[in-house]
């Protein structure tokens, strides 16, 4: 598969099969997925994968799990445009893809809590950072994670990168026993997408190269 094929397949899947992932395929993924660079070779990710009988423990860890207030903002407080047009935006388009219209606050509601239930798939990591470490070592994070989903794609499993976790930040790392001088970061669901559920159709906008690049 080339590099291109795997970006243009490569989507945000909120609905998955529960095929087994095994463990010796998901360490191999992790492992070339730490060729990706890192300012000074510092490899800030911190990884814990809950995968067969753990993410059943995690599960019903989770039924008594109340959320938390987020350790990072996951968005920037009064998002300005074109930034907030675009995340809008996006939730139209996949409550729409739902059939979930907006008055029904319940069944939106229902969805997002799905977050904390991977979308059903059957294995996911936590993708933690040292609290000391700065804004350079989370793009650095976000390198790392952008290679392991590519790599998911050319290997027949999909992926679904989730901030939400911040907002159970003390559950998750209490459960994986992180040090408390790592900081949670988000959470990745791992598995094949369910081709019957429409959400998985979903195909975000990109602006167009003028909206936010010059040749200078």
């Amino acid at each position: 598969m080339k590099v291109t094929e795997a970006v243009q397949h490569r989507a945000t899947i909120r609905g998955f099969l529960q095929d087994p992932v095994s463990d010796k395929m998901i360490q191999e993924l992790l492992e070339v997925s730490a060729r990706a660079p890192s300012g000074g070779n510092v490899q800030p990710w911190r990884i814990y994968v809950i995968n067969g009988q753990s993410m059943d423990r995690f599960r019903t860890f989770m039924k008594d799990q109340s959320t938390s207030e987020s350790e990072y903002p996951v968005y920037p407080e009064g998002l300005h445009e074109p930034y907030r047009t675009n995340r809008y935006a996006l939730g139209e388009a996949m409550y729409e893809k739902m059939g979930v219209g907006r008055e029904d606050k319940a069944a939106r509601y229902a969805h997002l809590a799905r977050n904390f239930d991977f979308f059903d798939a059957p294995a996911a990591f936590f993708c933690f950072v040292d609290r000391k470490m700065g804004s350079a070592q989370w793009s650095d994070l976000g390198m790392f994670l952008q290679t392991f989903m590519l790599l998911a794609v050319e290997a027949g499993l999909d992926t679904c990168p989730q901030e939400a976790w911040a907002n159970h930040w003390k559950a998750v790392q209490n459960f994986v026993q992180a040090p408390d001088n790592e900081m949670l970061f988000c959470g990745m669901a791992i598995g094949k997408r369910d081709e019957t559920k429409n959400v998985n159709t979903l195909r975000s906008e990109r602006m167009p190269f003028a909206d936010w690049g010059k040749f200078v």
